[in-house]
């Protein structure tokens, strides 16, 4: 392989690689696969930086490890977790008028679900 076409596979792999995990990382509140889509990222990126393969490794751990925690703690602890993904998604549509566009589509005159980044 030509140095050209090497260091353009290079690139391309950092950009996709690194484009995916970012991704990844603004959908891991949200229900879904937020970690699948992290870990896609990071095994793209492994495939040209070994720095990636060891971050992948590590992330992993970890996210084994939180997923263990939370599985040998109380209900009550589970349902608070749970509880603030809720919070966080629900607050994360407000933000982006989701409730908004609901209230002017059935015209419910309801101003506290304008996000206030859109008044």
């Amino acid at each position: 392989m030509t140095s050209f076409k090497r260091h353009s596979k290079k690139v391309l792999t950092g950009i996709v690689g690194g484009a995916v995990t970012l991704i990844g990382l603004v959908l891991i509140p949200y229900p879904g696969p937020g970690w699948l889509i992290v870990f896609a990222g990071l095994a793209v990126l492994a495939t040209e930086f070994e720095f990636a393969a060891r971050v992948l490794e590590k992330v992993r751990a970890k996210y084994d490890a939180w997923v263990a925690w939370l599985k040998r703690q109380p209900r009550f602890i589970q349902i608070l977790v749970l509880a603030f993904t809720g919070l966080v998604v629900v607050t994360t549509i407000w933000l982006v008028n989701g409730f908004g566009i609901i209230d002017m589509l059935f015209h419910l005159d309801q101003s506290w679900l304008i996000s206030p980044l859109f008044r």
